[in-house]
């Protein structure tokens, strides 16, 4: 029952984010995951000089190298893929912060980001056109197994493509997949670079909530998607944790359906939620929960703590996922985190 609620939870949030790419409006105006990527040890006959590579040579990648996914598969690769197709917004913006703009071919429907991703080629949504990716001849598929049928894996690894699955839930996953993806095109120094901005900014928000008292942590809920909230196992739950407060639904196993009645017995002193979409009557996941009947004794609503976040940079385990980090943290220490 639990994966089933972990599979329909993350459906929920990706299918938010499609009306959000698609028809919403700018409210503004499994736990395994790639390990590092394995090198094979290449002994040469007839080498019998030991050499001392430079420092430049230790961060290129030597092939044939051979990698394996979240789920075990096992890939050889013979030199850095030169044509990628991504079908996940997080793998799309890993891609394009490794400088890997002109090799990416392909991109899932909800890519939004960077600004460049709007010229490439669409692959579809939850519903892969495989057709199209075939088409691409790609020498590398990046996805996230929770979101990708595995009958549409299956159907282009049959044909001989190399389909890697990650399935982050934490952010050191997260930053391990960035450095596989590096090493796997040969970019491990862009990789190196990318991982630790992402640790300069988790530093920051650790350092900043440290001395806080197990008294002085302040109680969180988070809704990004109408009705559902997020419970442990997910990034988004070490997220709030990393960012010095307690989930009130960290009871929870996975994303799952809100009971009201708990979240006000509860009595959070901040509520975050999804602020870049607008729904019915234009309003807000925020002016929904104000609405709620009994939601307005707690503490979060009467301080006027209910505060609206980029989910994309939350939602999305990838380089950008320690801003969104930063962004949490302002929202829960404004006194701690400054801007």
């Amino acid at each position: 029952m639990n994966k089933i609620r972990h599979f329909w939870g993350i459906l929920i949030l990706a299918i938010m984010l499609v009306v959000m790419a698609g028809c919403g409006k700018d409210a503004a105006g499994n736990n395994n995951t790639s390990a590092p990527a394995q090198q094979e040890q290449n002994t040469q006959a007839g080498q019998g000089e030991e050499q001392t590579a430079s420092p430049s040579d230790a961060q290129r990648t030597t092939y044939p190298l051979t990698v394996k996914d979240s789920t075990g598969a096992e890939f050889t690769f013979e030199a850095a893929p030169q044509k990628i197709v991504s079908l996940a917004p997080s793998e799309t913006e890993g891609l394009f912060a490794l400088g890997l703009d002109e090799q990416v071919v392909g991109v899932s429907d909800t890519d939004d980001y960077p600004e460049a991703v709007k010229d490439k080629p669409r692959m579809g949504g939850f519903q892969v056109n495989v057709e199209s990716v075939i088409a691409a001849k790609p020498d590398l598929v990046l996805v996230v197994g929770s979101l990708i049928d595995p009958a549409t894996v299956k159907s282009l690894t049959d044909l001989g493509i190399k389909v890697y699955q990650s399935n982050p839930n934490t952010l050191d996953e997260t930053m391990a997949h960035i450095r596989a993806v590096g090493e796997i095109t040969d970019r491990q120094k862009e990789a190196a670079e990318v991982v630790a901005q992402m640790e300069k900014e988790r530093d920051l928000v650790l350092d900043a909530v440290k001395s806080l008292g197990p008294d002085q942590r302040k109680k969180v809920y988070i809704e990004f998607s109408p009705g559902w909230t997020v419970g442990k196992g997910e990034f988004m739950d070490e997220l709030i944790t990393l960012a010095g407060g307690e989930n009130v639904a960290s009871d929870l196993e996975g994303w799952n359906e809100i009971n009201e009645e708990n979240i006000i017995k509860a009595n959070p002193d901040v509520i975050l939620f999804a602020g870049n979409v607008l729904y019915e009557d234009n309003q807000t996941i925020g002016d929904m929960i104000k609405a709620r009947g009994g939601w307005d004794q707690i503490t979060a609503v009467k301080a006027d703590r209910v505060i609206g976040l980029d989910d994309n940079l939350l939602s999305r385990p990838g380089p950008r996922v320690t801003q969104g980090l930063l962004e949490m943290a302002r929202a829960i220490y404004p006194e701690l985190i400054q801007q």
